[in-house]
Protein backbone atom coordinates (compact mmCIF):
# COMPACT_ATOMS: atom_id res chain seq x y z
CA UNK A 1 0.00 0.00 0.00
CA UNK A 2 0.93 3.91 -0.69
CA UNK A 3 2.05 5.58 2.29
CA UNK A 4 -1.05 7.35 4.23
CA UNK A 5 -1.16 11.25 4.01
CA UNK A 6 -4.01 13.51 4.69
CA UNK A 7 -3.76 15.40 0.92
CA UNK A 8 -2.83 13.14 -1.67
CA UNK A 9 -2.62 14.12 -5.18
CA UNK A 10 -4.47 11.49 -7.71
CA UNK A 11 -2.95 10.34 -10.89
CA UNK A 12 -6.19 11.08 -12.90
CA UNK A 13 -6.34 14.28 -11.89
CA UNK A 14 -2.99 14.89 -12.77
CA UNK A 15 -3.59 13.52 -16.11
CA UNK A 16 -6.86 15.32 -16.93
CA UNK A 17 -5.80 18.37 -15.64
CA UNK A 18 -2.34 18.91 -17.52
CA UNK A 19 -3.86 17.10 -20.97
CA UNK A 20 -6.91 20.40 -20.63
CA UNK A 21 -3.71 22.73 -19.96
CA UNK A 22 -1.87 21.11 -23.06
CA UNK A 23 -4.86 21.64 -24.88
CA UNK A 24 -5.09 25.21 -24.23
CA UNK A 25 -1.47 26.05 -24.71
CA UNK A 26 -1.32 23.86 -28.07
CA UNK A 27 -4.10 25.96 -29.43
CA UNK A 28 -2.28 29.41 -28.20
CA UNK A 29 0.99 28.85 -29.51
CA UNK A 30 1.75 25.48 -31.65
CA UNK A 31 1.67 25.96 -35.78
CA UNK A 32 2.42 24.17 -38.27
CA UNK A 33 5.91 24.89 -39.69
CA UNK A 34 6.23 25.88 -43.69
CA UNK A 35 6.77 22.25 -44.90
CA UNK A 36 3.93 20.99 -42.91
CA UNK A 37 1.14 23.26 -43.49
CA UNK A 38 -0.93 23.16 -46.87
CA UNK A 39 1.07 26.47 -47.89
CA UNK A 40 4.32 24.06 -48.94
CA UNK A 41 2.80 24.30 -52.63
CA UNK A 42 3.49 28.21 -52.57
CA UNK A 43 6.70 27.70 -50.58
CA UNK A 44 8.25 25.49 -53.24
CA UNK A 45 7.16 28.18 -55.89
CA UNK A 46 9.52 30.73 -53.84
CA UNK A 47 12.04 28.74 -52.56
CA UNK A 48 12.22 27.22 -56.32
CA UNK A 49 12.27 23.55 -55.12
CA UNK A 50 11.25 21.14 -58.00
CA UNK A 51 9.60 18.53 -55.72
CA UNK A 52 7.86 17.55 -52.82
CA UNK A 53 11.15 14.97 -51.96
CA UNK A 54 12.61 17.76 -50.73
CA UNK A 55 10.33 18.55 -47.94
CA UNK A 56 12.43 17.40 -44.45
CA UNK A 57 9.66 15.23 -44.14
CA UNK A 58 11.22 12.51 -46.34
CA UNK A 59 14.85 13.12 -44.60
CA UNK A 60 13.94 12.85 -41.22
CA UNK A 61 10.88 10.27 -40.40
CA UNK A 62 12.81 7.51 -40.82
CA UNK A 63 14.80 8.57 -37.68
CA UNK A 64 12.16 9.71 -36.18
CA UNK A 65 10.61 6.67 -36.60
CA UNK A 66 13.72 4.71 -35.10
CA UNK A 67 14.46 7.06 -32.36
CA UNK A 68 10.47 7.22 -31.45
CA UNK A 69 10.89 3.05 -31.21
CA UNK A 70 14.04 3.58 -29.51
CA UNK A 71 11.76 5.68 -26.76
CA UNK A 72 8.09 3.34 -26.83
CA UNK A 73 9.62 -0.33 -27.02
CA UNK A 74 13.59 0.17 -25.76
CA UNK A 75 13.66 2.27 -22.93
CA UNK A 76 10.18 0.43 -22.06
CA UNK A 77 11.23 -3.16 -22.39
CA UNK A 78 15.07 -2.23 -21.30
CA UNK A 79 13.17 -1.37 -17.40
CA UNK A 80 11.14 -4.83 -17.48
CA UNK A 81 14.52 -7.13 -15.60
CA UNK A 82 12.34 -6.87 -12.43
CA UNK A 83 10.40 -10.15 -11.49
CA UNK A 84 7.39 -7.75 -10.23
CA UNK A 85 7.62 -5.01 -12.24
CA UNK A 86 7.32 -5.19 -15.60
CA UNK A 87 3.80 -3.33 -15.78
CA UNK A 88 5.61 -0.50 -14.35
CA UNK A 89 8.73 -0.89 -16.24
CA UNK A 90 7.28 -0.79 -19.83
CA UNK A 91 3.73 1.49 -18.93
CA UNK A 92 5.00 4.13 -16.70
CA UNK A 93 7.70 4.14 -19.56
CA UNK A 94 4.77 4.42 -22.05
CA UNK A 95 2.85 7.08 -19.79
CA UNK A 96 6.00 9.84 -18.78
CA UNK A 97 7.01 9.77 -22.51
CA UNK A 98 3.80 10.87 -23.86
CA UNK A 99 3.05 13.45 -21.12
CA UNK A 100 6.38 14.58 -21.74
CA UNK A 101 6.82 14.85 -25.55
CA UNK A 102 4.07 17.62 -25.54
CA UNK A 103 5.74 19.55 -22.74
CA UNK A 104 8.61 19.37 -24.65
CA UNK A 105 7.52 20.83 -27.85
CA UNK A 106 6.31 24.28 -25.83
CA UNK A 107 9.66 24.18 -24.30
CA UNK A 108 11.78 23.57 -26.91
CA UNK A 109 9.74 25.72 -29.02
CA UNK A 110 9.61 28.58 -26.89
CA UNK A 111 13.56 28.27 -26.94
CA UNK A 112 14.48 27.16 -30.48
CA UNK A 113 11.63 27.41 -33.19
CA UNK A 114 9.12 30.71 -31.79
CA UNK A 115 8.06 32.78 -34.59
CA UNK A 116 9.16 36.31 -33.72
CA UNK A 117 6.29 37.52 -36.21
CA UNK A 118 3.27 35.96 -34.86
CA UNK A 119 4.83 34.35 -31.69
CA UNK A 120 3.83 31.27 -32.61
CA UNK A 121 5.65 27.50 -32.31
CA UNK A 122 6.07 26.45 -35.85
CA UNK A 123 6.81 22.18 -35.72
CA UNK A 124 7.24 19.72 -38.51
CA UNK A 125 9.01 16.66 -38.11
CA UNK A 126 12.67 17.60 -36.70
CA UNK A 127 10.41 19.15 -33.17
CA UNK A 128 9.15 15.72 -32.86
CA UNK A 129 12.94 13.99 -32.75
CA UNK A 130 14.34 16.79 -30.77
CA UNK A 131 10.53 15.95 -28.50
CA UNK A 132 11.50 12.34 -28.37
CA UNK A 133 15.42 13.21 -27.39
CA UNK A 134 14.12 15.54 -24.85
CA UNK A 135 11.83 12.70 -23.18
CA UNK A 136 14.82 10.40 -23.04
CA UNK A 137 16.57 12.09 -20.93
CA UNK A 138 13.99 12.05 -18.31
CA UNK A 139 13.30 8.33 -19.36
CA UNK A 140 16.86 7.48 -17.96
CA UNK A 141 16.13 9.59 -14.82
CA UNK A 142 13.40 6.91 -14.45
CA UNK A 143 15.69 4.15 -14.48
CA UNK A 144 17.41 5.18 -11.15
CA UNK A 145 13.85 5.44 -9.12
CA UNK A 146 12.37 2.82 -11.12
CA UNK A 147 10.18 0.47 -8.74
CA UNK A 148 10.07 3.15 -5.81
CA UNK A 149 7.90 6.19 -7.12
CA UNK A 150 4.30 6.53 -7.62
CA UNK A 151 3.31 7.35 -10.93
CA UNK A 152 2.38 11.42 -10.05
CA UNK A 153 6.08 11.35 -9.32
CA UNK A 154 7.23 10.30 -12.30
CA UNK A 155 5.31 13.20 -13.45
CA UNK A 156 6.30 15.68 -11.42
CA UNK A 157 10.10 14.30 -12.72
CA UNK A 158 9.46 14.45 -16.09
CA UNK A 159 7.74 17.96 -15.70
CA UNK A 160 10.84 19.64 -14.81
CA UNK A 161 13.60 17.26 -15.96
CA UNK A 162 11.69 18.51 -19.76
CA UNK A 163 11.65 22.38 -18.95
CA UNK A 164 15.65 21.83 -17.05
CA UNK A 165 16.63 19.85 -20.28
CA UNK A 166 14.97 23.26 -22.32
CA UNK A 167 17.22 25.58 -21.01
CA UNK A 168 20.52 23.62 -20.76
CA UNK A 169 20.28 22.75 -24.13
CA UNK A 170 20.14 26.24 -25.01
CA UNK A 171 22.66 27.39 -23.05
CA UNK A 172 25.05 24.15 -24.78
CA UNK A 173 23.87 24.43 -28.08
CA UNK A 174 22.65 27.48 -28.74
CA UNK A 175 24.58 30.13 -26.05
CA UNK A 176 28.04 27.89 -25.98
CA UNK A 177 27.56 27.23 -29.52
CA UNK A 178 28.65 23.21 -28.48
CA UNK A 179 27.94 19.96 -31.19
CA UNK A 180 26.16 17.40 -29.47
CA UNK A 181 24.31 15.26 -32.15
CA UNK A 182 23.76 12.36 -30.15
CA UNK A 183 23.24 14.17 -26.87
CA UNK A 184 26.05 12.32 -25.14
CA UNK A 185 26.17 15.52 -22.60
CA UNK A 186 22.85 17.20 -23.19
CA UNK A 187 20.64 13.97 -23.12
CA UNK A 188 22.69 11.19 -21.44
CA UNK A 189 24.61 13.14 -18.61
CA UNK A 190 22.29 15.95 -17.73
CA UNK A 191 19.64 12.93 -17.45
CA UNK A 192 21.73 10.61 -15.54
CA UNK A 193 22.72 12.72 -12.95
CA UNK A 194 19.17 14.11 -12.42
CA UNK A 195 18.01 11.12 -11.82
CA UNK A 196 20.52 9.84 -9.82
CA UNK A 197 20.95 12.93 -7.38
CA UNK A 198 16.67 12.54 -6.93
CA UNK A 199 17.57 8.99 -6.43
CA UNK A 200 19.72 10.05 -3.27
CA UNK A 201 17.43 12.48 -1.76
CA UNK A 202 14.87 10.01 -1.95
CA UNK A 203 17.07 7.65 -0.11
CA UNK A 204 15.11 4.71 1.73
CA UNK A 205 17.28 3.63 4.36
CA UNK A 206 14.61 0.49 4.86
CA UNK A 207 14.27 -0.31 0.97
CA UNK A 208 15.93 -4.19 2.10
CA UNK A 209 12.20 -5.00 3.35
CA UNK A 210 11.66 -4.87 -0.24
CA UNK A 211 15.27 -6.60 -1.18
CA UNK A 212 13.18 -10.39 -2.45
CA UNK A 213 11.57 -8.50 -5.18
CA UNK A 214 14.63 -6.28 -6.79
CA UNK A 215 16.28 -8.97 -8.63
CA UNK A 216 15.52 -10.45 -11.77
CA UNK A 217 13.78 -13.91 -13.38
CA UNK A 218 15.03 -15.72 -16.06
CA UNK A 219 11.96 -14.24 -18.48
CA UNK A 220 12.14 -10.90 -17.21
CA UNK A 221 15.52 -10.73 -18.37
CA UNK A 222 14.90 -11.96 -21.13
CA UNK A 223 12.08 -9.49 -21.95
CA UNK A 224 14.76 -6.56 -21.36
CA UNK A 225 17.02 -8.11 -23.24
CA UNK A 226 14.41 -7.00 -25.96
CA UNK A 227 14.22 -3.53 -25.39
CA UNK A 228 18.28 -4.00 -25.49
CA UNK A 229 18.21 -5.14 -28.81
CA UNK A 230 16.03 -2.59 -29.81
CA UNK A 231 17.83 0.65 -28.82
CA UNK A 232 20.95 -1.00 -29.76
CA UNK A 233 19.68 -1.85 -33.40
CA UNK A 234 18.31 1.60 -33.58
CA UNK A 235 20.94 3.93 -31.92
CA UNK A 236 22.88 5.12 -35.30
CA UNK A 237 19.75 6.59 -36.10
CA UNK A 238 19.30 8.07 -32.82
CA UNK A 239 22.98 9.74 -32.98
CA UNK A 240 22.87 10.76 -36.61
CA UNK A 241 18.49 12.10 -36.67
CA UNK A 242 19.62 15.43 -36.01
CA UNK A 243 22.97 15.65 -37.33
CA UNK A 244 23.74 17.71 -40.97
CA UNK A 245 22.05 15.92 -44.05
CA UNK A 246 24.54 14.07 -45.94
CA UNK A 247 28.00 13.35 -45.14
CA UNK A 248 27.20 14.36 -41.41
CA UNK A 249 24.66 11.68 -40.74
CA UNK A 250 25.87 9.25 -43.07
CA UNK A 251 29.10 9.39 -41.05
CA UNK A 252 27.35 9.82 -37.76
CA UNK A 253 25.62 5.85 -38.45
CA UNK A 254 29.25 4.55 -39.22
CA UNK A 255 30.50 5.96 -36.17
CA UNK A 256 27.83 5.02 -34.29
CA UNK A 257 27.46 1.33 -35.80
CA UNK A 258 31.65 0.68 -35.19
CA UNK A 259 31.43 1.80 -31.39
CA UNK A 260 28.31 -0.31 -30.37
CA UNK A 261 30.12 -3.43 -32.24
CA UNK A 262 33.28 -2.83 -30.11
CA UNK A 263 31.63 -1.93 -26.69
CA UNK A 264 29.74 -5.54 -26.93
CA UNK A 265 32.76 -7.75 -27.81
CA UNK A 266 34.12 -5.89 -24.57
CA UNK A 267 31.64 -6.28 -22.63
CA UNK A 268 31.25 -9.93 -22.85
CA UNK A 269 34.75 -10.20 -22.38
CA UNK A 270 34.65 -8.31 -18.78
CA UNK A 271 31.41 -10.18 -17.95
CA UNK A 272 32.78 -13.35 -18.50
CA UNK A 273 36.32 -12.69 -16.51
CA UNK A 274 34.90 -10.98 -13.56
CA UNK A 275 32.53 -14.15 -12.89
CA UNK A 276 34.64 -16.96 -11.26
CA UNK A 277 32.82 -19.93 -13.06
CA UNK A 278 33.60 -17.65 -16.29
CA UNK A 279 29.96 -17.46 -17.17
CA UNK A 280 28.12 -14.06 -18.36
CA UNK A 281 25.78 -11.56 -16.36
CA UNK A 282 22.93 -10.57 -17.97
CA UNK A 283 22.91 -7.39 -16.29
CA UNK A 284 26.31 -6.57 -17.83
CA UNK A 285 24.67 -7.51 -21.55
CA UNK A 286 21.40 -5.80 -21.20
CA UNK A 287 23.13 -2.47 -20.38
CA UNK A 288 26.91 -2.36 -21.06
CA UNK A 289 26.50 -3.09 -24.66
CA UNK A 290 24.76 0.10 -25.58
CA UNK A 291 27.59 1.91 -23.50
CA UNK A 292 29.34 2.69 -27.15
CA UNK A 293 26.26 4.16 -28.34
CA UNK A 294 26.23 6.44 -25.20
CA UNK A 295 29.73 7.63 -25.67
CA UNK A 296 30.14 8.09 -29.39
CA UNK A 297 26.72 11.32 -29.57
CA UNK A 298 28.75 13.81 -28.65
CA UNK A 299 31.24 12.96 -31.57
CA UNK A 300 29.18 11.12 -34.04
CA UNK A 301 29.68 13.44 -36.55
CA UNK A 302 32.96 14.41 -36.32
CA UNK A 303 36.20 12.52 -37.91
CA UNK A 304 36.93 10.57 -35.51
CA UNK A 305 37.88 7.77 -37.83
CA UNK A 306 36.73 4.27 -37.83
CA UNK A 307 39.25 2.44 -35.98
CA UNK A 308 38.55 6.10 -33.31
CA UNK A 309 35.10 5.07 -32.96
CA UNK A 310 35.99 1.13 -32.19
CA UNK A 311 38.37 2.47 -29.62
CA UNK A 312 35.60 4.69 -27.88
CA UNK A 313 33.41 1.91 -27.86
CA UNK A 314 36.54 -0.59 -26.30
CA UNK A 315 36.80 2.09 -23.25
CA UNK A 316 33.05 2.71 -22.70
CA UNK A 317 32.30 -0.81 -22.47
CA UNK A 318 35.10 -1.50 -19.89
CA UNK A 319 34.05 1.26 -17.53
CA UNK A 320 30.50 0.29 -17.70
CA UNK A 321 31.02 -3.30 -16.89
CA UNK A 322 33.44 -2.54 -14.11
CA UNK A 323 30.71 -0.04 -12.89
CA UNK A 324 28.15 -2.57 -12.61
CA UNK A 325 30.61 -4.50 -11.05
CA UNK A 326 32.03 -2.20 -8.41
CA UNK A 327 30.06 0.89 -8.58
CA UNK A 328 26.92 0.31 -8.42
CA UNK A 329 27.30 -1.41 -4.73
CA UNK A 330 29.75 1.27 -3.49
CA UNK A 331 27.65 3.98 -4.58
CA UNK A 332 24.14 2.18 -2.64
CA UNK A 333 26.31 1.26 0.41
CA UNK A 334 28.86 4.02 1.06
CA UNK A 335 26.83 7.58 -0.94
CA UNK A 336 23.34 6.73 -0.24
CA UNK A 337 22.50 6.60 -3.93
CA UNK A 338 19.84 3.23 -4.73
CA UNK A 339 20.51 3.21 -8.55
CA UNK A 340 17.95 0.51 -9.82
CA UNK A 341 18.95 0.36 -13.62
CA UNK A 342 22.54 1.01 -13.04
CA UNK A 343 22.16 4.33 -15.07
CA UNK A 344 25.32 5.82 -13.39
CA UNK A 345 26.84 2.74 -15.44
CA UNK A 346 25.36 3.40 -18.73
CA UNK A 347 24.68 7.16 -19.28
CA UNK A 348 26.69 8.99 -16.62
CA UNK A 349 29.91 7.28 -16.94
CA UNK A 350 29.59 7.01 -21.19
CA UNK A 351 28.28 10.25 -21.63
CA UNK A 352 31.10 12.25 -19.70
CA UNK A 353 33.47 9.52 -21.95
CA UNK A 354 31.83 11.19 -24.93
CA UNK A 355 31.66 15.02 -23.66
CA UNK A 356 35.30 14.69 -23.29
CA UNK A 357 35.90 12.84 -26.58
CA UNK A 358 34.19 15.38 -28.69
CA UNK A 359 36.39 17.88 -26.80
CA UNK A 360 39.38 16.40 -27.84
CA UNK A 361 38.17 15.77 -31.66
CA UNK A 362 37.31 18.98 -31.89
CA UNK A 363 40.09 20.71 -30.52
CA UNK A 364 42.48 18.44 -32.92
CA UNK A 365 40.25 19.16 -36.01
CA UNK A 366 42.19 20.36 -38.87
CA UNK A 367 41.63 22.04 -42.35
CA UNK A 368 43.78 19.18 -43.85
CA UNK A 369 41.41 16.47 -42.32
CA UNK A 370 37.96 18.47 -42.62
CA UNK A 371 38.29 20.56 -45.57
CA UNK A 372 38.00 24.18 -45.49
CA UNK A 373 34.30 24.23 -46.03
CA UNK A 374 34.13 20.81 -44.44
CA UNK A 375 35.38 22.36 -41.22
CA UNK A 376 33.06 24.85 -41.14
CA UNK A 377 30.23 22.67 -42.12
CA UNK A 378 30.87 20.61 -39.36
CA UNK A 379 30.90 23.00 -36.54
CA UNK A 380 28.70 25.48 -38.48
CA UNK A 381 31.33 28.58 -38.02
CA UNK A 382 29.04 30.97 -39.35
CA UNK A 383 27.70 33.95 -38.68
CA UNK A 384 28.38 35.05 -34.85
CA UNK A 385 31.42 32.33 -34.55
CA UNK A 386 32.17 32.41 -37.84
CA UNK A 387 36.15 33.85 -36.57
CA UNK A 388 36.44 30.85 -33.89
CA UNK A 389 39.06 28.54 -34.04
CA UNK A 390 39.11 24.56 -33.14
CA UNK A 391 40.91 25.11 -30.43
CA UNK A 392 38.38 27.25 -28.93
CA UNK A 393 35.57 25.24 -29.88
CA UNK A 394 36.81 22.28 -27.58
CA UNK A 395 37.22 24.57 -24.78
CA UNK A 396 33.88 25.50 -25.55
CA UNK A 397 32.67 21.45 -25.77
CA UNK A 398 34.35 20.74 -22.61
CA UNK A 399 32.09 23.83 -20.69
CA UNK A 400 28.73 22.32 -22.15
CA UNK A 401 29.35 19.18 -20.21
CA UNK A 402 30.30 20.73 -17.15
CA UNK A 403 27.03 22.72 -17.78
CA UNK A 404 25.13 19.37 -18.47
CA UNK A 405 26.34 17.83 -15.01
CA UNK A 406 25.66 21.08 -13.11
CA UNK A 407 21.90 21.42 -14.45
CA UNK A 408 21.97 17.19 -14.01
CA UNK A 409 22.85 18.07 -10.11
CA UNK A 410 21.45 21.35 -8.96
CA UNK A 411 18.18 20.24 -10.60
CA UNK A 412 18.21 16.99 -9.16
CA UNK A 413 18.62 18.06 -5.76
CA UNK A 414 15.76 20.63 -6.35
CA UNK A 415 13.33 18.18 -7.96
CA UNK A 416 13.95 15.78 -5.03
CA UNK A 417 13.40 18.02 -2.30
CA UNK A 418 10.04 18.38 -4.09
CA UNK A 419 9.27 14.98 -4.67
CA UNK A 420 10.13 13.80 -0.78
CA UNK A 421 6.78 15.96 0.11
CA UNK A 422 4.33 13.24 1.42
CA UNK A 423 1.71 13.89 -0.90
CA UNK A 424 2.10 12.09 -4.03
CA UNK A 425 1.34 8.36 -2.95
CA UNK A 426 5.06 6.60 -3.40
CA UNK A 427 5.06 3.22 -2.09
CA UNK A 428 5.78 1.91 1.27
CA UNK A 429 9.75 0.58 1.78
CA UNK A 430 8.19 -2.69 2.01
CA UNK A 431 6.07 -2.51 -1.24
CA UNK A 432 8.60 -1.04 -3.87
CA UNK A 433 9.44 -3.00 -7.10
CA UNK A 434 5.90 -4.43 -7.22
CA UNK A 435 3.20 -3.61 -9.79
CA UNK A 436 0.52 -4.93 -7.14
CA UNK A 437 0.55 -1.41 -5.79
CA UNK A 438 -0.28 0.55 -9.15
CA UNK A 439 -1.88 -2.04 -11.92
CA UNK A 440 -4.30 -4.51 -11.54
CA UNK A 441 -2.17 -7.73 -11.97
CA UNK A 442 -3.99 -10.86 -13.47
CA UNK A 443 -2.12 -13.78 -12.68
CA UNK A 444 -2.68 -16.32 -15.84
CA UNK A 445 -2.98 -19.97 -16.08
CA UNK A 446 0.23 -20.04 -18.76
CA UNK A 447 3.50 -20.56 -17.61
CA UNK A 448 5.92 -17.35 -18.54
CA UNK A 449 7.49 -19.69 -21.50
CA UNK A 450 4.40 -20.43 -22.87
CA UNK A 451 3.45 -16.46 -22.92
CA UNK A 452 6.82 -15.93 -24.59
CA UNK A 453 5.96 -18.53 -27.47
CA UNK A 454 3.01 -16.97 -27.98
CA UNK A 455 4.48 -13.66 -28.40
CA UNK A 456 7.39 -14.88 -30.46
CA UNK A 457 4.79 -16.38 -32.24
CA UNK A 458 2.69 -13.53 -32.71
CA UNK A 459 5.98 -10.95 -33.76
CA UNK A 460 7.10 -13.87 -36.78
CA UNK A 461 3.37 -14.05 -37.80
CA UNK A 462 3.45 -10.05 -38.33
Amino acid sequence: MAKNTNIRISLPAVCFVWQIAMIILFGVFIRYDEESDTHWIEHRRKKNISTNLENDFYYRYPSFQDVHVMIFVGFGFLMTFLKRYSFGGVGFNFLIAAFGIQWALLMQGWFHHLDENDWKIKIGVENLINADFCVASCLIAYGACLGKVSPVQLMVLTLFGVTLFAVEEYIILELLHAKDAGGSMVIHTFGAYYGLTISWVLYRPLLSQSRHLQGSVYHSDVFAMIGTLFLWMYWPSFNSAIADHGDGQHRAVINTYLALASSVLTTFAISSISQNNGKLDMVHIQNATLAGGVAMGTASEFMITPYGSLIVGFCSGIVSTFGYLFLTPFMEKTLKIQDTCGIHNLHAMPGVIGGIVGAITAASASESVYGQEGLINTFDFKDAVANRTVNIQGGYQAAGLFVAIAFGLVGGALVGGILKLPIWGDPADANCFDDDVYWEVVVYKHSSIQIMHIIILYCSYI
